[in-house]
């Protein structure tokens, strides 16, 4: 039998919640991957001390540091999990040397990717954009309703604990409504969209909720819709076990004597969808509440073992691409 593929070494960038959530499930993956450097900017941080422990290579210098260390040169793919502003300065520097990279800030660089939606349109692109939170959760689930009938406009609520959202998360509000609405049209497929985030103050803290909002316009076949989306679930459940809808999809129909009045644009008749989702974190680090962090590490390590796989397949000569 021919050997197993060598697992790809991979770098991540961001010793946070984020990153370091990321690194234990790459040491706790299938094998298709290995940690390669952990790199951050607070040399005490938790993550980058768990990392040393472990014999992960390390450097607080940031991108710098990471770019000097000598296992840079066997890193296939580096994960960004930093913040929008700080990855238009990383990815200038790492562009330049053609490694792979995934952006988990919404900074929306490269085409945004939601693996169960779109990943196999963008294998071979050299930064992905892994939307949001938010945008991993609902995105899927309004796809599976465009898949079905036209979404003429999506709007998703998206309610995190407060404790689970670091600096990181809190510094990017806008980017999150602005990316994962941008999203919700892109790669959902929506004609109009919008992206609400909460941060829940609640103690005990809260699991992560969504609420997906679907109009389409006229008649539509309600129990397609409802199986397209069960469907959906299952296969984000299958990398995100945590991820599941709440109750039953709720379908809510307008005529003509009884329009729904939508600000701005008037009288809307049709279907109203309504799915509400909850993620429950797999607590690799945070605990359980922290589903908003789980799905989007959980959706990274799930999109660089495809490319990884992808690659490996296509038997790309030793050094020809990183």
């Amino acid at each position: 039998m021919p050997a197993a593929p060598a697992p790809w070494p991979v770098a991540v960038i961001g010793s946070g919640n984020i990153g370091t959530d990321l690194m234990i499930k790459i040491l706790r993956g299938s094998g298709t991957l290995t940690m390669g450097a952990m790199v951050g900017i607070d040399p005490t941080s938790d993550g980058l001390a768990r990392a040393r422990r472990l014999g992960i290579a390390t450097t607080a210098d940031g991108v710098d540091g990471l770019l000097a260390l000598p296992e840079f040169a066997d890193i296939k793919l580096v994960f960004d999990a930093t913040s929008a502003t700080a990855h238009q300065a990383n990815w200038a520097r790492l562009e330049p040397t053609g490694v792979r990279v995934l952006d988990l800030t919404p900074a929306a660089v490269g085409p945004y990717c939601v693996p169960v939606v779109n990943l196999d349109t963008h294998l071979d692109a050299p930064n992905l954009n892994m939307v949001t939170c938010g945008g991993q959760a609902t995105v899927p689930i309004a796809a599976a309703v465009a898949q079905v009938a036209p979404v003429a406009y999506a709007e998703i609520v998206s309610s995190i604990a407060a404790r689970s959202a670091g600096p990181g998360t809190r510094a990017n509000i806008d980017e999150f409504t602005e990316t994962t609405s941008r999203a919700l049209r892109e790669v959902a497929g929506a004609q109009r969209s919008k992206a609400v985030i909460v941060l829940n103050p609640a103690e005990p803290p809260l699991l992560m909720r969504n609420t997906v909002y679907c109009l389409i316009e006229g008649d539509c076949d309600h129990a397609a819709i409802e199986t397209s989306i069960v469907a959906m679930a299952e296969k984000v459940h299958a990398y995100v076990p945590g991820y599941r809808l709440k109750q039953k999809v709720q379908f809510d129909v307008y005529g003509p004597e009884n329009p729904l009045h939508i600000p701005h644009t008037g009288k809307f008749t049709g279907t109203k969808v309504t799915v509400m989702l909850e993620v429950t974190g797999a607590a690799d680090y945070l605990p359980a509440y922290a589903g908003n962090l789980d799905i989007m590490t959980s959706a990274a390590v799930a999109a660089a073992e495809r490319i990884a796989q992808h690659a490996q397949c296509a038997q790309t000569p030793a050094g020809a691409a990183r």
